[in-house]
């Protein structure tokens, strides 16, 4: 499959939803497609300024191509991954969650060692007991030579998105 249709099926399916930036460095680390998502919603009593509570959803997604994944490079977008959380998750009293969503794109086949490494990983953290929210990390691979998307147990929810579907 090519890269560059994957890529824009993608952009298409954020579009409407995502703020869109492209070939951007974040953290020294060139990004292809990096989308955010804001939502925020909340309970009023009788009018639109008598608010009950508030709740803020965010969701960023990081989209990186390579030519071939390494266990290397996975670990390192692991630790990126871990490290932009302290510059995108603003906890605060209204702030439910937050998902950051990390993309891993192949044009070759993902190894043995690779798959069990994007299966393993896991990052969640939590603010104030929760009562600040909370943040997830999805780690997703797509392997564009067998046409498989793989996910970390973050990442199920959301692999249907990653699917190519023409």
């Amino acid at each position: 499959m090519n890269c560059e249709l994957y890529l824009q099926s993608l952009e298409n399916k954020f579009f409407k939803y995502f703020t869109i930036e492209k070939n951007i460095f974040i953290k020294g680390i060139e990004i292809n497609i990096f989308a955010k998502y804001f939502e925020k919603t909340g309970r009023t009593l009788i009018t639109q300024r008598d608010v009950i509570d508030a709740f803020e959803n965010y969701e960023y997604c990081f989209i990186k191509t390579y030519e071939s994944i390494s266990l290397k490079e996975i670990i390192e977008f692991e630790e990126f991954l871990k490290n932009v959380v302290e510059c995108y998750v603003k906890p605060h009293s209204e702030h439910m969650c937050t998902y950051l969503t990390g993309v891993m794109v192949s044009k070759e086949s993902l190894t043995d060692e690779c798959v069990k490494e994007i299966k393993k990983f896991k990052y969640s953290k939590s603010f104030k007991f929760m009562l600040h929210g909370w943040c997830d990390v999805r780690l997703i691979a797509a392997d564009l030579f067998s046409n498989a998307v793989i996910t970390n147990k973050a990442g199920k929810s959301v692999k249907k998105v990653y699917e190519y579907a023409p």
